[in-house]
């Protein structure tokens, strides 16, 4: 069971850290968001944090999204898709979720925009842009970024609001924040190109003081809200320990 309090502490340390950030960057702590990243976690903790004031909740798998958004119905929660998402499993992000910041691939687009033409809706997307070197990093390459949003376009299912990123893992700040520099860069350039693209989510637990330092208008956070993950990949309530 969730400690209301330990929570509670939690989030208030870390909105008191991003408006420190913001300040000492000469930002308006009201011109950056944070996203709290639920993976992993169970139900009853969203639901705590649901109390608190939390309405946005980031997922990194799509089925670990539609697990919890039946027991979590009442609460009025926007999913929000972070993870890399595979073409197959569309269909339930279309139905449940309100953004995906992880567009990345033309093929991803498609089978979004039939699925979400199927349930009659559209969402908000952010394309997921690759400025690091790591294999093991998702996204678009940005040589291809503008192409890809022009291409986007034709898309009425997907508003297209920014971009988003994964800096490299990395102890060296001045790399970290490369990362970050690069994607506000890029956007920078697009929006002169006639994109709505302002909006920037980069920034994580770790390294999230570098990214807005650079420009970012949402950071996503989910140790320094929720606490350490024991099983970083798997989901670990009861309710779901055989998966789906």
């Amino acid at each position: 069971m969730p400690d209301p309090a330990r929570l509670a502490a939690n989030w208030a340390d870390v909105r008191r850290r991003v408006d420190e950030a913001c300040r000492t960057a000469g930002r308006e702590p009201a011109e950056v968001g944070i996203l709290p990243v639920s993976k992993t976690f169970g139900p009853e903790l969203i639901r705590a944090a649901v109390a608190l004031g939390m309405r946005r909740f980031g997922e990194n798998k799509a089925q670990e999204l539609r697990d919890k958004s039946a027991p979590l119905a009442d609460c009025g929660i926007a999913w929000v898709m972070i993870g890399h998402l595979q073409t197959n499993k569309a269909k339930d992000v279309a139905r449940l979720a309100s953004e995906v910041q992880s567009l990345d691939r033309l093929e991803l687009a498609q089978a979004l925009d039939r699925r979400l033409q199927h349930e009659g809706r559209a969402i908000d997307v952010l394309v997921q842009v690759k400025t690091s070197s790591e294999p093991s990093k998702y996204g678009l390459p940005p040589e291809q970024l503008a192409g890809f949003l022009d291409t986007l376009r034709g898309y009425d299912t997907l508003r297209v609001r920014g971009l988003m990123t994964l800096a490299i893992h990395s102890t060296d700040p001045a790399e970290v924040r490369g990362c970050f520099r690069r994607l506000r860069e890029l956007r920078d350039r697009e929006v002169t190109r006639g994109h709505a693209v302002s909006r920037l989510s980069m920034g994580m637990s770790g390294d999230f003081p570098l990214a807005i330092a650079e420009g970012a208008t949402e950071v996503r956070i989910g140790t320094a809200i929720f606490g350490a993950r024991p099983y970083p990949d798997e989901y670990y309530w009861p309710e779901a320990s055989s998966g789906a």
